[in-house]
C-alpha cells in the first residue's frame, strides 16, 4: 500500500492469527496487523468469524438481521479550516469563496433552509460539517464572526443547532473537529451526538515534513485522542473511526483500533466506529496516491470488529463501496452511516449517496434487513441520563421508536422549543439529608448504579497504578530543612520532596519550623468563621469516583432544595451569626441554567448582608455551558447576581494524571486554572483546596503546591489555603479497591506544614479541617502550620455522606476549645479575613449552641 508497509506476512503467522480470531482468542497488535493483510481465501475466513461476533451483538441489542444507517442533510457550516490536509476538497480559502459568491459562512437562513427541505423528505439528523477553528488562520473568518456577533466558530455550530432544534426538529450531529473540554460542555446540550475521526495514531503522518497531516495542528494523534476521553468523561455519545490508506503502517492502523478499543472500555461512549478508506482526489497533494482497496477495507472492518467485539457499532459509508456491499457486509459492519436524499457528500463530492431503496435492496440480497436509526444510537438513548441533556429529550422522544431506540420511519420532524425542563427549580428528595446524615446516616454505601457511571473499574486500576508507585528521594532531609529555615522560598523541587516524605524526627522540625512561620507570618490568633453550607441539590451525574454525596434523581439519597429553602436557610444563619454561606451542589441536569444566579440572587434578597460564598469552578463551568456564555461573561453576571466569592473547591489535584483516576467527568486542570484566575481578574476572591491521600504521591502535592503559588503571585485572589485530607469510607474509588483508605497521619502533618512552606510568602493562611480530622485531629494541624479552622457549618453533607465521623456542625465554643487544644486564642473573622462587625460577634455569642431546629445538632 505505502512505502511504510514491510513485506506480507508469513502463511504460518497467518494460520494462527486466522485461527485465534476464529477461536475468540484476543488478538494483540501484532496478529491484528498480519490480519489487516488478509485477502482473497483468508480474507473470507477472517469475514466469516468477524460477522459471527457482529451477529451475536446484533442478537443481543435486540435487533438481530438489522443494519442501520440515518437519514440526514449535510450542512456544510464553514469550508475554512486552520489545518492542511494533503487529502482534503472540502477546505477552501476565501478568496475562492468570494469568487463563487458565498459567505465564509452558510448564513443563518441558508443553514435552517436546507434543515427544512431535509425534514420535508423525512431527513432525522442534521448533519453540521465544518473546518477547525478557521478564525484562527484566516481575518476573513474572525471578522464574518464579529460582525455577526459570536465569539467563535463553536459559538455559531451551538446557536445554528439551536436553531435547528426549534425550527425544523432535526436533531444535529456536530462535527466541528478537534474541542476542548469545555468545548464538549457548549456543545453536549444542542446536539444528542457529537463527532470526530482519529483517523491514525501514526504521529509520523502529522511531524514529518510531506505527511499528509504535516501543517495541520489538530491532526496531532495525541490531540485527537483526548478529544476522545474528554467525551468519554463527559458523556457524549461520539462517533469517531479510521482513515485507512494515507500512508500508515498495518502496524499503526492496529493500534489505533486498539486505542478506540482503550477508550471504548474505560468509558463507553463511543457510539459508532467508521471504517473509511482513502479515495485520492484531483487538486490534492495525494492526488497519485493509490486508492485504498476494497479488500483492504473489508480486512480493516473484520479486524476491528474482532478487537471492538460485538457490542460495536462498525459503519462503512456506502458510497466509498463501489458496488461491493456484500463484501463490507460480509466483513461486519452493522451500520451504512448516514446517508442524505438532499445533499451530496461534500467531503467526498464525487461520490453520491446511493439511493435508500437501493441500499435497501443491496442489504437485503446480503441476508439483512435495512432500518432507519436517529443520529444518537438507540443504546444510548435507553441509558437516558446523563447521556442526553434534558432539553433534547423531547427532541429525540418524537422521532425515536419507543420499543426499540431506532427512528419512527414515519415521523416527520417538527421543530420544538428547546428550553429547560418544566419542573424547574422545586424541592424533591430528602431535603432533610443535612441533619438526618447524622442521625440516620445514608441509605446505602453505594449509589444504584456503582458499576456503570463511573466507568470501567479494571480499565481505572491499571490506570492508576503507575501513579501510586512512590519515588525514590535522594535529597538530604537536614539540607532542606536547612533551605527551608533560611528561605523558604528558595527551595528546589529535590528538597521539598525530601520534606514532603519526612518521617519521624525530621517531620518533627518540619512541622515546627512551619508553626515558627506561621507565628512569624500571621501571628497566634486562630481564626474561624461563623457560616452555613447549604449544599442545595446532591443529584449528579458527572462521575467523580471519590464523592459519595453525589446521587441519581431516583436515589433514596436523593433531594434538591426549592430556592424558598435556600433562602429560608439563609436566614436562619444571619439570625445565629453567620457572615457567609458556602453555597455548592451536584450538576444536575434538570437545574436551569440560570439556577446559579437564582440562588445567589435569591439569598441576596433575603439577607442583603449575607456574604455569598459560592459555586466551585466545576459549577462555573456547568453555568456558563448551560447559558451559552464564556467563563468571563458567566462570572460576571453571578456577580451581578449577588456573588461575592467562589470556593477553590473542585481542585482535588491538579494534575491530570491523577485528576482522570478520581474523576471521570470534572473539568481537567486548566479548566479550573482558567475560571479561578477569571474569577480574580473580575474581583471575585477565592479559596484554594487539595484533596489528598487517595491516588495521589507526593510529587503530585509539590506541583498541586507550584501551581496554587504561580496563580497567587500573578491574580492575588487566594484567601486561603484548605487542606482536605480524602475520606474514604464511601469513596467509590476506594469501595473498588482503587484508592488507599485516606492520608496518614504523617501525610496530614507533612502537607500542613508544607503548605505553609511552599505557599509562603504569596497565601497566608492556612487552613485545616475539623470535619475531616476531628479536634485533635484539627489541633495537631494547628502545631504544624496551620492558623485556620474554617466555619461553623451548621450542616455539612459531603463529608459526612464520605464516612466522615466528626459530625456537622461546631460552635464557636468547640472552635475556641480546639484552638486551646493547640495553644492559642481563637479569633472571628469574615470571608476575606477582615474583622467581624460587632453586631455579627454579639448575634452569633448569643445564640451559640441554641440553633433554630431545622439546623443538625452536634450529637
Amino acid at each position: 500500500m505505502t512505502d511504510a508497509q514491510p513485506g506480507r506476512p508469513t502463511e504460518n503467522a497467518m494460520r494462527r492469527a486466522l485461527k485465534r480470531a476464529r477461536d475468540g482468542v484476543a488478538l494483540d497488535t501484532a496478529e491484528a496487523a498480519v490480519l489487516l493483510q488478509a485477502r482473497g481465501e483468508q480474507l473470507r475466513d477472517l469475514s466469516a468469524s468477524a460477522a459471527r461476533v457482529r451477529d451475536a451483538g446484533l442478537e443481543a441489542a435486540g435487533r438481530p438481521g438489522v443494519i442501520t444507517y440515518s437519514k440526514k442533510v449535510f450542512i456544510p457550516l464553514t469550508r475554512l479550516c486552520r489545518d492542511r490536509c494533503h487529502y482534503c476538497t472540502f477546505v477552501t480559502v476565501p478568496g475562492k469563496l468570494r469568487r463563487e459568491g458565498h459567505g465564509m459562512y452558510l448564513s443563518p437562513d441558508e443553514v435552517v433552509e436546507v434543515a427544512r427541505q431535509g425534514a420535508a423528505l423525512g431527513c432525522k439528523e442534521a448533519l453540521f460539517t465544518l473546518g477547525d477553528r478557521p478564525e484562527d488562520r484566516w481575518p476573513e473568518a474572525r471578522e464574518w464572526l464579529d460582525a455577526h456577533g459570536y465569539d467563535d466558530t463553536l459559538a455559531y455550530v451551538r446557536a445554528m443547532a439551536i436553531r435547528v432544534l426549534e425550527e425544523t426538529g432535526l436533531l444535529p450531529h456536530l462535527n466541528p473537529g478537534v474541542m476542548s473540554w469545555t468545548d464538549l460542555q457548549r456543545l453536549k446540550p444542542v446536539a444528542p451526538s457529537l463527532g470526530m475521526m482519529l483517523e491514525t495514531t501514526a504521529t509520523r503522518l502529522w511531524s514529518e515534513p510531506g505527511g499528509p497531516h504535516h501543517g495541520s495542528p489538530d491532526k496531532e494523534p495525541a490531540v485527537r485522542l483526548r478529544v476522545l476521553e474528554d467525551a468519554g468523561r463527559s458523556n457524549v455519545p461520539f462517533t469517531t473511526g479510521v482513515l485507512i490508506g494515507i500512508g500508515e503502517s498495518y502496524e499503526e492502523r492496529a493500534d489505533a483500533l486498539f486505542q478506540l478499543r482503550r477508550i471504548q472500555r474505560q468509558y463507553q461512549s463511543i457510539q459508532e466506529v467508521i471504517v473509511q478508506n482513502f479515495r485520492a482526489k484531483p487538486d490534492t497533494a495525494m492526488r497519485a496516491m493509490p486508492d485504498a482497496e476494497l479488500e483492504e477495507l473489508a480486512a480493516c472492518i473484520a479486524v476491528a470488529r474482532h478487537i471492538l467485539g460485538p457490542a460495536a457499532r462498525i459503519q462503512a459509508p456506502p458510497n466509498l463501496v463501489d458496488s461491493e456491499y456484500a463484501l463490507i457486509v460480509g466483513a461486519g459492519i452493522d451500520d451504512w452511516g448516514g446517508v442524505s436524499p438532499l445533499t451530496p457528500d461534500h467531503v467526498n463530492p464525487e461520490r453520491p449517496w446511493p439511493h435508500i431503496d437501493q441500499l435497501a435492496e443491496r442489504t437485503r440480497e446480503s441476508g439483512f434487513e435495512l432500518r432507519e436509526r436517529l443520529t444518537v444510537y438507540p443504546e444510548f438513548i435507553a441509558r437516558g441520563e446523563p447521556w442526553l441533556d434534558p432539553r433534547l429529550l423531547p427532541h429525540v422522544r418524537a422521532l425515536a421508536d419507543p420499543a426499540t431506540g431506532l427512528a419512527r420511519e414515519d415521523a416527520l420532524p417538527k421543530g420544538l422549543p428547546w428550553q429547560e425542563p418544566d419542573e424547574g427549580f422545586t424541592a424533591s428528595g430528602r431535603t432533610d439529608l443535612h441533619r438526618t446524615i447524622d442521625t440516620e446516616g445514608r441509605t446505602g454505601d453505594r449509589r444504584a448504579d456503582f458499576d456503570a457511571v463511573y466507568g470501567d473499574w479494571e480499565a481505572l486500576r491499571e490506570q492508576a497504578a503507575p501513579g501510586m508507585v512512590p519515588q525514590r528521594i535522594d535529597s538530604d532531609v537536614r539540607e532542606a530543612l536547612a533551605q527551608a529555615a533560611d528561605d523558604p522560598t528558595r527551595l528546589s523541587d529535590d528538597q521539598a520532596l525530601a520534606l514532603l516524605h519526612a518521617d519521624g524526627p525530621a517531620l518533627d522540625a518540619l512541622c515546627s519550623l512551619a508553626d515558627d512561620l506561621r507565628r512569624a507570618t500571621v501571628g497566634d490568633e486562630v481564626t474561624y468563621i461563623v457560616t452555613r453550607n447549604i449544599n442545595f441539590t446532591n443529584v449528579c451525574y458527572t462521575g467523580c469516583r471519590f464523592c459519595a454525596f453525589a446521587q441519581r434523581r431516583t436515589d433514596a439519597d436523593a433531594y434538591t432544595l426549592s430556592l424558598d429553602q435556600v433562602a429560608d436557610r439563609a436566614a436562619q444563619a444571619w439570625e445565629v451569626g453567620a457572615t457567609e454561606v458556602c453555597m455548592q451542589g451536584g450538576i444536575h441536569p434538570d437545574l436551569p441554567g440560570t439556577a446559579y444566579f437564582d440562588i445567589a440572587r435569591a439569598v441576596k434578597e433575603r439577607v442583603p448582608g449575607m456574604h455569598v460564598h459560592a459555586f466551585s469552578p466545576m459549577e462555573v463551568v456547568n453555568g456558563a455551558s448551560r447559558t451559552g456564555l464564556s467563563i468571563r461573561d458567566w462570572l460576571t453576571a453571578a456577580k451581578e447576581a449577588g456573588l461575592d466569592s467562589i470556593p477553590g473547591t473542585a481542585a482535588e489535584i491538579l494534575d491530570d494524571e491523577v485528576r482522570w483516576v478520581l474523576t471521570k467527568g470534572k473539568l481537567p486542570a486548566a479548566d479550573w486554572i482558567e475560571v479561578v484566575k477569571t474569577a480574580h481578574e473580575l474581583g471575585l476572591r477565592s479559596s484554594s483546596t487539595m484533596m489528598y491521600g487517595h491516588v495521589d504521591q507526593p510529587r503530585h502535592w509539590l506541583g498541586h503546591f507550584r501551581t496554587l503559588a504561580a496563580i497567587q503571585q500573578e491574580t492575588g485572589g487566594f484567601t486561603e489555603f484548605v487542606t482536605l485530607p480524602f475520606i474514604h469510607t464511601n469513596a467509590p474509588v476506594y469501595l473498588a479497591g482503587i484508592a488507599r483508605p485516606g492520608p496518614t497521619t504523617r501525610d496530614n502533618r507533612a502537607v500542613t506544614a508544607m503548605a505553609r512552606v511552599l505557599l509562603h510568602p504569596h497565601i497566608t493562611n492556612i487552613q485545616t479541617s475539623w470535619v475531616k480530622l476531628g479536634a485533635e485531629g484539627a489541633a495537631e494541624m494547628l502545631r504544624s502550620g496551620a492558623n485556620d479552622l474554617g466555619g461553623t457549618l451548621m450542616e455539612e453533607t459531603i463529608s459526612r455522606m464520605a464516612g466522615s465521623r466528626y459530625g456537622s456542625y461546631r460552635s464557636i465554643e468547640d472552635l475556641r476549645a480546639i484552638a486551646t487544644l493547640a495553644g492559642r486564642p481563637a479569633k472571628p473573622r469574615t470571608t476575606l479575613y477582615g474583622e467581624v462587625p460587632a453586631e455579627r460577634i454579639a448575634a452569633a455569642e448569643a445564640s451559640d449552641g441554641h440553633l433554630p431546629e431545622l439546623l443538625p445538632l452536634a450529637d
